[in-house]
């Protein structure tokens, strides 16, 4: 029994659409897209699918905690603990490739961030000093990436950073790496890159003829789903996933899935979809070392099995409804 649900949810989870994780704004044309209405955000299909997805997160640590007990997953878990001394060289040296990746291209953060000389200046120190083995560099650099981020900021907005929240997460992570706090920085980064996953997910909601311009624009497969249905779907995808990362259920298993699944999607948008979500990939191969051993999850105060399927359900309505809620607000 406990083979056969491995194996489905590897089944279902290959079977994501691969355009799912993609920022639409870097491949979209259109300088004005349209908002779509609230009612129609709100479809009859966007809340069946919604109370499905509620009903199947509400049973997934149920799932996990039977797979955690098979001989495979627990040979892995013990495998990847080994690697743990490995989580702060990855980020350290996987932040400053990035940063020099994009500074190559004349970017910062995402593929539409266009760098000033000044934000070059301030994103080569920042990629230098965490070369450099000392923790007084690499907290400067993480306050330069902050400095970089919040420039950004004065520059396109708060709305239109919000995607790019991780790197907020990642600057505190290595800010706090050298100090009593350490134990803080990669709670932070889930949080923060989970909340970033989420508020992306919505844009396909609240402005779905970006995507449809991208679907059409670049033969993105549907597998049979009409076009609008298949955007709908992908979004849900996005969004579970963030939240997985929030409240702590993403272990090492659906980590490594999702990664080989972000690696395909340069099959379908090449070059740009590298340099955009080189950091989101260096993130996750640090979920899949470090695991979720540091985190104790919201679903843990409650005890009974009923209790926190009903926490979880709940919580992923609510924190769905209000990042909507609040995406359609400032949009």
């Amino acid at each position: 029994m406990k083979r056969s649900a491995l194996f489905i949810c590897c089944f279902i989870l290959m079977l994501l659409p691969l355009k799912a994780f993609a920022h639409v704004k870097w491949f979209h044309g259109a300088e004005a897209p349209q908002k779509e209405s609230l009612d129609v955000v709100l479809s009859p299909l966007f809340i069946t699918v919604a109370l499905i997805a509620a009903v199947i997160l509400g049973l997934l640590p149920q799932l996990d905690l039977s797979l955690a007990k098979t001989k495979p997953v627990i040979r892995m878990e013990a495998r990847f603990d080994g690697y743990r001394k490995f989580t702060f060289p990855v980020l350290r040296f996987g932040t400053a490739v990035t940063l020099l990746i994009q500074l190559w291209t004349g970017a910062v953060f995402a593929p539409e961030i266009e760098v000033t000389d000044v934000q070059m200046y301030i994103g080569v120190a920042a990629a230098v000093l965490l070369l450099v083995p000392y923790g007084l560099a690499t907290q400067a650099a993480a306050i330069a990436i902050a400095i970089l981020f919040a420039v950004s900021v004065t520059e396109y907005g708060a709305f239109h950073m919000l995607d790019y929240g991780f790197y907020v997460a990642v600057a505190i992570a290595l800010f706090l790496q050298n100090t009593r706090f350490r134990s803080f920085g990669m709670p932070f980064l889930y949080l923060g890159t989970g909340l970033s996953l989420c508020w992306v997910a919505v844009e396909k909601w609240v402005f779905p003829g970006m995507s449809m311009d991208i679907v059409e624009r670049y033969g993105v497969p549907t597998f049979g789903f009409p076009a609008g249905v298949f955007i709908s779907i992908s979004a849900f995808i996005e969004f579970v996933v963030g939240y997985l990362l929030v409240v702590g259920v993403l272990n090492r298993f659906l980590a490594m899935i999702l990664t080989g699944i972000f690696i395909m999607t340069t099959t379908l948008f090449g070059w740009v979809e590298i340099v955009g979500h080189l950091m989101p990939h260096i993130i996750l191969v640090l979920f899949i070392i470090e695991g979720t051993s540091f985190y104790n999850p919201p679903i843990k105060i409650h005890k009974s099995v009923i209790d926190q399927i009903v926490f979880v359900s709940l919580n992923f309505l609510f924190t769905l409804c209000t990042m909507i809620l609040l995406y359609y607000r400032f949009a």
